[in-house]
């Protein structure tokens, strides 16, 4: 089968871990058959660089011409004094606005040989930590409107949330659906005691149960949520909810598993041509030193592979693998302890091609 693959290198340290993907995409096609055509996109710092704007319309054009994209995390340091509209972040909100991609899909798994690493009780990760985090990624508060004004003398600033029953009704029908293939448990998170747009979600989500009555539906204020990810992770199986609280509580939820090195995310909307990419940051004080963790990335390409390519086999053989690279006890410096051994971003690469 081929493909063709967008590769958004990133910033900082990113090319490294988007480089040892692209190695373990490679050995995955030259195993199974398929052929994967990779194309150069420019986004976020390096797009500012080499062309003066976070995400130019000829790197979107490509974008959309591809079957997938595959994402380094973007940003840093030396591009955080630029204006707002000229920062490496606008050419993401960009891209998925472009692309069409309304729903961000990011798991919270803990992998059991990472379970002391979780700064969670040992009786609290014990009980599991499996849950997924399907997030409104192109409405809300981020893509409404933006105001700094000035009101008797004083400088007022005002952030719009509009959301529409189309926008919440398709983000939900992924959550109900992501449900079914799971343990059909869903809680959608809000604020409607105060909110107009949250109640406008508990109209549309009572409206779409009703379509998935093997679906076990509950709601939770945001609050709520947050404290009961600490406190009871394992209550949870699919949260779904509006672009705002989803960043904060997918964010949150990475850090209860251990490392958020090892978190991959998907982010996709009506047709097939995703954007995968780890969740963590371009991490500017390790670039360039063999010691960011490439798993993220490397599950990233996995989930792509899962729900883009229609490959559920090579996607396990990635996972698989990784699994069989943590029991041996090897561990990059961010999920490091004692016992194990320490090894780089190529390293551990190596290891997990070898497992494939």
């Amino acid at each position: 089968m081929k493909k063709k693959i967008g590769v958004i290198r990133g910033d900082c340290s990113s090319p490294e871990i988007v480089a040892q993907t692209l190695r373990v995409l490679d050995r995955i096609a030259e195993k199974h058959g398929h052929e994967f055509e990779y194309t150069k996109i420019l986004m976020g710092g390096e797009a500012i660089d080499e062309m003066g704007e976070p995400l130019p319309q000829s790197q979107l054009e490509l974008c959309l011409q591809q079957d997938s994209v595959l994402l380094g995390a973007i940003g840093g340091p030396k591009w955080e004094g630029l204006p707002g509209p000229m920062r490496p972040e606008k050419g993401l909100l960009a891209l998925r606005a472009g692309m069409g991609l309304y729903s961000n899909n990011r798991p919270a798994k803990i992998w059991p040989q990472l379970a002391a690493a979780s700064p969670l009780k040992k009786e609290i990760v014990d009980k599991g930590i499996d849950f997924i985090i399907v997030r409104e990624l192109i409405g809300g508060a981020y893509f409404g409107r933006h105001e700094l004004y000035e009101n008797e003398g004083e400088l007022c600033a005002l952030d719009t949330m509009p959301y529409s029953e189309h926008e919440i009704e398709r983000i939900g029908r992924i959550g109900f659906e992501t449900a079914m293939k799971r343990r059909k448990k869903l809680c959608m998170v809000d604020k409607h005691n105060v909110l107009e747009t949250s109640r406008l979600w508990v109209k549309v989500f009572d409206r779409l149960k009703k379509e998935y009555p093997e679906v076990e539906y509950s709601t939770m204020f945001v609050d709520n949520c947050a404290m009961q990810i600490c406190k009871d992770p394992a209550q949870f199986d699919v949260i779904v909810t509006e672009n705002l609280f989803g960043d904060i509580l997918s964010d949150e939820a990475s850090e209860i598993t251990g490392s958020i090195g090892m978190i991959p995310s998907s982010s996709l909307g009506s047709t097939k041509n995703g954007l995968y990419e780890p969740i963590h940051g371009s991490a500017p004080d390790i670039a360039g030193k063999n010691i960011v963790n490439p798993i993220a990335c490397i599950l990233s390409a996995a989930m792509m592979l899962r729900f883009s390519f229609d490959m559920p086999a090579e996607a396990d053989e990635i996972e698989q693998a990784v699994n069989a690279v943590l029991d041996q006890g090897l561990r990059t410096a961010d999920m490091m302890s004692e016992g194990m051994k320490r090894v780089g971003t190529k390293e551990m690469t190596d290891a997990i091609l070898a497992q494939i």
